[in-house]
């Protein structure tokens, strides 16, 4: 399903969904259940870049190479990664993910 995604170039399993729960403190089972729709909404929130990290950074993949990877500082890798978590537990954000996104009416 997400084969040839930014997600599994970094991770064996497809966990992206326990993640992105653990990180935007939210109940797995509200999650939006089709993984590639949940996937969809994941990319048009985050830019490339945090995308990237948040995949690499779950694949517990050393900083060295996050660094490298992103061509980041110390510094700026760290405000990056402090930038990608604060937005996943914004309201705003976090209830884009709910299966009850799909079916309200704005």
């Amino acid at each position: 399903m997400l084969e040839n995604s930014v997600w599994k170039q970094y991770n064996d399993e497809n966990n992206f969904r326990q993640m992105l729960a653990r990180f935007c403190k939210m109940d797995i089972e509200i999650l939006i259940e089709d993984d590639k729709i949940l996937y969809g909404v994941l990319k048009s929130k985050l830019t490339k870049k945090e995308l990237k990290l948040f995949a690499m950074d779950s694949a517990q993949i050393e900083n060295d190479k996050l660094k490298s990877e992103l061509s980041l500082d110390d510094e700026e890798l760290e405000k990056a990664k402090y930038k990608l978590y604060k937005k996943l537990k914004q309201d705003k954000i976090r209830l884009s993910f709910r299966e009850s996104a799909l079916t309200f009416d704005a």
